[in-house]
């Protein structure tokens, strides 16, 4: 049978290469801060586990308290990398207040030479942050469920091989250890780590690359400066469809745009086109898409509905672009819209409302600019 040093310095090889993927993850994404935590953490974990693995048994304070407080560092360290993978605005300071409270369950019954009480605090409090790591990642699950359960189920086994430390402590009930425990639970325990670590970690970069892959995914298909999708994602979605009938086309161009770069500078007219961005986003329903299509213009394509209902729709952003301008440190710009508006026919694509929004807005412009209107209906044959 495999001792109980032998599964330690196991667990610590088999960390060291997570830890190294880890870190190799955050060099390449820099912003993604678990990464940083997670890699640091674990070293904590792996030079943790190699003096746990060679000290041989020894009861002395020093080679007691050194693993162990380098091992609740790397599981706060671990325990505010969950709570960043969940969502990069959170604060490490609750892992901070846990880890503090840790340490103090662990000084003080060594200090005064309880062992026994010092052992059980450790695999109380290991516990407890394996808990509040497996909690993160219930929350989150919604972002990728199976992946984010499995991570909460392996870290909630974790969490009960610590427990099964506890129990066996407290049924000998030696406040002050006359040898290290060896039985079934510390076994489970490091077995336990052992796969969780490798679970945890496999599954935790999968959902990195995931992420990365999704991020890239996002990034080609959204206009940087206005947020919204740009050409390509909406032709990808629309151009090859029989839009549904009724779809509603809306085709938005602000008025002498090129004055205002002339005028005021690239600068601001970038403004105003972020405004105009903003103003659009505002009125929007979730199932609506909208996009920059080119310098100043940008295309709406709305749920079915009737042509005075787009109108309406029209109006009121028009409405709010003009009686709403940028604001800047500078001043406010005002600027104005024109709007053309199309709603598809039976059969129609894409494409041919598109053209008849295009035709509708250069009316609007021809009959004096800031204003909405609509498209001729297409006649079928």
């Amino acid at each position: 049978m495999i001792d109980n040093a032998t599964l330690l310095i196991a667990i610590a090889f088999s960390s060291a290469a997570l830890m190294v993927a880890l870190l190799i993850g955050w060099l390449n994404a820099r912003r993604e801060t678990y990464l940083a935590y997670g890699s640091s953490g674990i070293g904590f974990v792996v030079i943790a586990m190699t003096v746990l693995g060679l000290r041989n048994g020894s009861l002395d304070f020093w080679l007691l308290f050194t693993p162990y407080a380098l091992l609740l560092t790397g599981f706060g360290l671990i325990y505010a990398a969950s709570r960043l993978f969940r969502d990069r605005s959170n604060t490490v300071w609750p892992a901070a207040v846990v880890w503090a409270l840790a340490m103090l369950a662990l000084t003080l019954p060594l200090a005064f030479g309880l062992t026994g009480v010092g052992v059980f605090n450790l695999n109380a409090v290991s516990a407890i942050f394996m808990l509040l790591c497996a909690w993160e990642y219930w929350l989150g699950r919604r972002e990728s469920p199976v992946a984010l359960i499995a991570n909460a189920v392996l870290y909630v086994l974790s969490a009960a091989s610590f427990v099964a430390c506890c129990v066996m402590i407290a049924i000998d009930g030696q406040l002050v250890l006359t040898a290290m425990p060896n039985n079934w639970a510390e076994r489970f325990n490091s077995i336990m780590s052992l796969v969780g670590l490798t679970g945890i970690g496999a599954i935790t970069l999968t959902l990195h690359h995931s992420r990365a892959a999704r991020m890239h995914r996002l990034e080609a298909n959204t206009d940087s400066m206005t947020g919204l999708l740009n050409r390509r994602a909406l032709f990808d979605r629309f151009e090859r469809r029989e839009l549904p009938l009724g779809t509603a086309v809306l085709m938005f161009d602000i008025d002498h745009f090129k004055q205002i770069n002339d005028r005021h500078g690239h600068a601001i007219g970038d403004a105003v086109i972020s405004h105009l961005g903003a103003v659009l986003r505002s009125n929007m329903r979730d199932q609506d898409a909208v996009a920059r299509i080119g310098g100043e213009e940008f295309c709406a394509v709305l749920q079915p509905m009737s042509v005075d209902q787009a109108k309406i729709i029209a109006e009121r952003i028009r409405g709010d672009f003009e009686l709403s301008p940028a604001r800047l440190v500078s001043g406010t710009f005002p600027a104005t819209v024109s709007v053309g508006v199309a709603t598809s026919g039976t059969g129609e694509s894409f494409s041919s409302v598109l053209n008849r929004a295009d035709n509708a807005l250069y009316r609007a412009k021809d009959d004096g600019r800031n204003r909405v209107t609509t498209a001729t209906l297409r006649l079928i044959a």
